[in-house]
């Protein structure tokens, strides 16, 4: 088939990193709002609930990449990963937004609360999944609908499997986070606005990407070893 190339598969790889990486909340949202419920209850509302969520994701997903043609929104949404890569290795935990999270008593309650919750939560995802996506400064269909449609397993079986995964590869954190920061750097890039001024070092885009990327990770790294030192000393 002549989408299936060598960039498609690149591509198709970091879209399942970027899922897999900022999915981990959502599959938390929908464990703690479902916790109440017992057997086929809690199963259909996972269920239900999660496939409330996609069906948000891909009206944002359009509406996003209506957006990205206004001069301005791409560099914003870059600046914006910047912040969700940062909040990612730093809020990691997210003890007290799971606490807020209120238990439905019934099937529907329960899918209500999953659908709010995660669409308060997915519109960052989403900017990363259509971005990651995207081939030649435009969006490839089969890219976005395949990361969206992997949202539902990732949100539904990958609560434990991404907690035990990040809590035994730390570094995991930090090399998603790190493709985040390459991915803004190509959102800049591809500005209306900014690109006749970048557009001279496109060929060197990819370098610049990386070295954003690396050190990024640096200094999240040494600001988070710094911050552990200060509470144990």
């Amino acid at each position: 088939m002549e989408f299936i190339t060598g960039e498609w598969f690149g591509r198709l790889l970091g879209v399942l990193v970027v899922n897999l990486i900022l999915s981990g909340d959502n599959a938390v949202v929908i464990a703690m709002a479902a916790r109440t419920l017992e057997g086929a209850n809690r199963r259909k509302a996972i269920i239900w609930g999660a496939a409330g969520a996609v069906v948000l994701r891909l009206v944002f997903a359009g509406l996003i990449t209506l957006l990205l043609a206004v001069p301005l929104l791409q560099v914003v949404g870059g600046l914006l990963l910047v912040w969700i890569a940062w909040k990612l290795i730093h809020e990691g935990d997210g003890g007290d937004d799971e606490d807020k999270v209120k238990a439905g008593t019934s099937t529907w309650q329960a899918v209500r609360i999953i659908i709010v919750a995660d669409a308060v939560m997915s519109l960052d995802n989403v900017i990363a999944l259509v971005q990651a996506a995207r081939i030649g400064g435009e969006v490839d269909t089969s890219l976005l609908v395949i990361g969206l449609a992997t949202t539902i397993p990732l949100v539904i079986f990958g609560a434990a499997l991404l907690t035990s995964l990040l809590s035994r590869f730390p570094f995991l954190v930090y090399l998603g986070a790190g493709l985040l920061i390459y991915l803004a750097v190509e959102m800049i890039f591809a500005d209306k606005l900014t690109h006749p001024y970048l557009e001279h070092y496109e060929s060197i885009e990819w370098i610049i990407g990386l070295g954003a990327a690396v050190a990024f990770m640096v200094v999240a790294w040494l600001w988070a070893r710094r911050s552990s030192t200060e509470e144990t000393g």
